[in-house]
């Protein structure tokens, strides 16, 4: 039986619950639903990387991508992306934002599939986003 491993890079806080930010199982690797935070400064609470869709995205993006890699991931590993939006109005301006994102990683495989939400999520957080990868 393969042994399941957690995941929280340097980057990261404790979780807030009894919960890990990744999880690796064999090849299979899920990431949590990441926000964005910015790295963790001990001492202190969470803060945001910004306002915006854009600033919050981008950190998003960078939260979930240290977790495949403390996992030995990478992007080209994912087969799964979940984004949660708490806005429709955001969605074309997301999909840029991932777009330019994703054309700047290098991809040497098939990008992930995706799913997008809108949910509600705490004052100020605009996106959420998780992913599965499944490693060779």
């Amino acid at each position: 039986m393969t042994e399941k491993t957690a995941l929280t890079p340097a980057t990261h806080t404790t979780p807030p619950a009894k919960f890990s930010h990744g999880v690796r199982k064999g090849n299979l690797l899920q990431v949590a639903g990441q926000v964005g935070f910015l790295p963790a400064v001990e001492g202190q609470a969470p803060t945001p990387a910004g306002p915006t869709l854009r600033e919050q995205t981008l950190q998003t993006l960078a939260n979930v991508k240290a977790i495949l890699e403390e996992g030995g991931a990478s992007w080209d590993d994912a087969v799964m992306i979940r984004v949660y939006l708490t806005d429709v109005a955001h969605f074309a301006e997301l999909n840029e934002i991932y777009d330019a994102y994703f054309e700047q990683q290098g991809l040497t495989q098939a990008p992930a599939a995706r799913t997008t939400v809108y949910v509600g999520l705490p004052p100020g957080l605009l996106i959420e986003i998780d992913a599965l990868a499944v490693l060779s």
